[in-house]
């Protein structure tokens, strides 16, 4: 009998890798920004008058932060600490699994903000959780009249809640795959559907 000759076999797919490189990279990259600049700002504008910048679109000036983002619920510092720690721990834990580029980015901008803010409340006064977070970007106004003041962190969260909402909307999951195509279906492909007939010769 003939010998039977060995198919080719099919390359293998290149095994996809999760994006906790680029997510963790990002945030680092935030929250080292956000320490560098809260420094700076506590070393050279304490006690000063507002630096004004840009024609008065941009002031910098030092303030203290005991609520959320953009000084929203002031006073509920133990409380938004307590929901940073939570946020935290969920992105850490999701990072394994994070297969989509811009879930990893905007994940990672929330967290590198989430962490930032948080050394603030746990290091600094008036106590440990209760933490003044120091603020400093001022738009049209040196004393946030116009828009509260806010800091890098505060920035990279904000961000980060857009881009994820807008991949939410888009129905991108974490694995980089659609929750709905476009006709409204799944996304999934049904393997036990019967394929389509072809043209016989």
């Amino acid at each position: 009998m003939p010998e039977e000759t060995a198919r080719p076999s099919e390359p293998e797919a290149p095994a996809r890798r999760p994006r906790t490189a680029l997510l963790l990279g990002l945030a680092g990259g935030i929250l080292a920004l956000d320490l560098v600049t809260k420094l700076v700002v506590v070393a050279t504008l304490s006690d000063r008058e507002p630096l004004r910048l840009l024609g008065g679109v941009l002031y910098l000036t030092e303030a203290r932060n005991t609520g959320a983002a953009f000084s929203f619920a002031e006073g509920a510092t133990v409380v938004f600490t307590l929901i940073a720690l939570v946020v935290v721990v969920v992105i850490v834990r999701v990072a394994r699994r994070l297969f989509s580029t811009g879930w990893a980015v905007a994940l990672g901008l929330v967290l590198g903000g989430a962490v930032g803010n948080l050394v603030d409340r746990v290091f600094r006064d008036p106590g440990f959780l209760r933490g003044g977070v120091v603020d400093f970007l001022s738009l049209f106004d040196p004393y946030g009249r116009v828009w509260p003041i806010f800091n890098v962190a505060d920035s990279a969260i904000v961000c980060g809640g857009v881009l994820g909402a807008v991949l939410a909307v888009r129905g991108i999951e974490f694995d980089g795959s659609r929750g709905r195509s476009e006709d409204g279906t799944d996304g999934t492909v049904d393997e036990e559907a019967p394929a389509a007939p072809t043209e016989r010769d």
